[in-house]
């Protein structure tokens, strides 16, 4: 006789929670994340589907794999994998769980899922994050990037936080701990024109790039004099 697991139905998507890190696409034309454990080698866009990490043909959650995007029920518990040494630099991302999922005591593991927002967290140094800026990793394709305040952005490649959201799409939410919140949706799931707090962002993120460039024009020009 086979156990068969109880059958849910919700009216309304789960909600749950994960960390991942966020990556942009080697020609600078999507973003998305990637994870931390099982599916890193597999970033995945803001709406997503999962597929078996193994290369195996079934469908995503298998109950004989590990197969699926995975998540936990509560943020506190997603928030406390932050402490950790080799997780400090990811974010914390809310998910809605969708399609076929398996339910566990402490999460989900799962068929679908469309990113809500993400929640970066403060830059190397200790300030509040302007940017998501080259972390000097990645994955074949993809630039892993970590959070960035205007001053430590430098020459990197990188991106406003609210140039991530609307490169990522489907209306996604991002937000700096101690910001204003980027990319709020708006008609059809894009995102809406940049608020005050945006624009003076991305305005303090330009500035930072100039004040390098000319700092390394100086530079050379002090060389060309001393030749």
């Amino acid at each position: 006789m086979r156990l068969r697991l109880p059958e849910e139905r919700p009216t309304e998507p789960p909600t749950g929670y994960k960390i991942a890190h966020p990556v942009l696409s080697q020609d600078g034309t999507r973003a998305g994340f990637t994870g931390v454990s099982l599916g890193g080698a597999l970033p995945y866009g803001v709406v997503d589907e999962a597929r078996c990490v193994y290369g195996r043909r079934h469908r995503a959650p298998h109950r004989r794999c590990d197969c699926g995007f995975h998540c936990v029920h509560e943020s506190a518990v997603a928030e406390a994998m932050l402490c950790t040494a080799e997780h400090r630099a990811a974010v914390l991302l809310e998910v809605l769980v969708l399609g076929a999922y398996i339910r566990f005591e402490r999460g989900f593991r799962y068929a679908r899922q469309r990113v809500r927002s993400a929640d970066v967290g403060p830059c190397g140094c200790g300030a509040v994050a302007a940017a998501l800026a080259d972390a000097g990793w990645g994955r074949p394709g993809w630039r892993a990037l970590t959070a960035a305040c205007a001053g430590c952005v430098r020459g990197r490649t990188s991106l406003s936080l609210a140039s991530f959201a609307r490169l990522a799409g489907e209306g996604l939410r991002v937000r700096a701990a101690g910001g204003p919140v980027a990319g709020v949706e708006g008609p059809g799931g894009t995102a809406a024109g940049l608020g005050v707090a945006e624009l003076v962002a991305e305005a303090a993120l330009l500035q930072a790039r100039l004040d390098w460039f000319q700092s390394q024009l100086g530079q050379l020009h002090d060389r060309g004099t001393q030749e």
